[in-house]
Formats: C-alpha cells, structure tokens, sequence
C-alpha cells in the first residue's frame, strides 16, 4: 500500500482526512487552490495561474514519470469541510528539479493548502506521503525551493513543514524573485529520501 492509499490513524488529529493520488477529475479544483497563491501570495513565482488544461498536463506527466501527485480531502462532518465534505482541500506532486540528464534522480517538491483548509495537519499529511511514496522508487533527492521575504523574522510555515519532515536548509538566495512591489528570497531545503 503506498502512502498516497493510506487514511489517518484512529487517534491522530486529523482522522478522516484521506490523502489519495491525484486524478483528472481534481484538475480544476487544483487550478483553482493554486491560483489563489500565485495571485495574492509570494509563495510561488508564477505570476499567471495556470489553466486546468495545464494541470491535466502535469497530472499525465506525473504518472508517465512514476511520479507521486496527491490530493487530501476532508470528509462532511470534518470541522474545516463545508456540508458535503471539501474535495482538494490541498495537493502536493514532483517535478524533475532540472532538465538536464544528470538530475534525473532528484525532483522538487511542491505543497499547497486551500486557504480555508490550513491548520487541519494536510501539510505534513501530504509531504509525508511525498516523501514515503518517492522512497519507493528510484529517486534519491527531493529538493524545495521555498519563498521567503529578507526581513522575515521567523520561518515561514512551509520551512517549519519541510524541517519537520528531515528536511535541511542547504542555502538561501537573497532577491532572486520580484512579485507584489518586493524582492523575495528563496530558502533550499533538501532531503535524501532513500536514507532511512
């Protein structure tokens, strides 16, 4: 059973939610959490959402490159779900970290929370089965590339998530990114997901 397959256990916090890989249907709703951040955040770099169509591509890509693409819903009844329950209440794949050949053994991470959604535990939930998929195969690195301000006096959540999760800080790159009127840094964490 990978992790993607797996529920809560009965006693954690955030029993209910269920982490699953990602399918065709979750395309707009991921589109839809993701464009959130690119238009009000400095979270990520890009600065026009991308279309569905575009995430349908990137769905494909991760199964083509046995890559792990994972979803987390909230089921009804669950405090921060709306009647009904919240399908893609956040989602979390990898990408090849760069084109060139040599890399073809390390990928980077990306984790996004609907905003309605935060502090329910779906971060650690869905990096963890990231990670735990990822040792299953045959890449060795993961690398996150996480947005910060300069002046920010405390780790941002994400950093927090990623050293959670073993994840080291390995460098920082001062104004590499311009968005919103200001220069925002970029913190790179790494792990070594074959190393238990």
């Amino acid at each position: 059973m990978t992790g993607a397959e797996r529920g809560a256990s009965p006693h954690s916090p955030d029993r209910g939610i269920v982490v699953r890989p990602a399918d065709d249907d979750d395309a707009p709703r991921i589109a839809d959490v993701f464009a959130g951040y690119v238009l009000a955040s400095v979270a990520t770099f890009v600065e026009d959402p991308p279309s569905t169509a575009t995430w349908l591509e990137r769905l494909a890509a991760a199964r083509e490159q046995k890559l792990p693409f994972v979803v987390a819903d909230l089921p009804d009844g669950h405090p921060a779900a709306p009647r009904g329950g919240l399908r893609v209440a956040g989602f979390a794949w990898c990408a090849q970290f760069r084109p060139h050949a040599a890399y073809r053994y390390t990928v980077e991470d990306s984790v996004y929370i609907a905003p309605e959604a935060t502090g329910q535990g779906l971060g650690g939930r869905l990096l963890g089965t990231l990670v735990d998929d990822l040792a299953h195969t045959g890449i060795r690195q993961v690398v996150a590339v996480i947005a910060t301000l300069p002046a920010a006096r405390h780790d941002t959540p994400s950093i927090v998530l990623h050293r959670r999760l073993g994840f080291e800080v390995v460098g920082r790159m001062p104004g590499v990114g311009y968005k919103q009127g200001q220069w925002v840094d970029t913190v790179l964490m790494q792990k070594d997901v074959q190393q238990r």
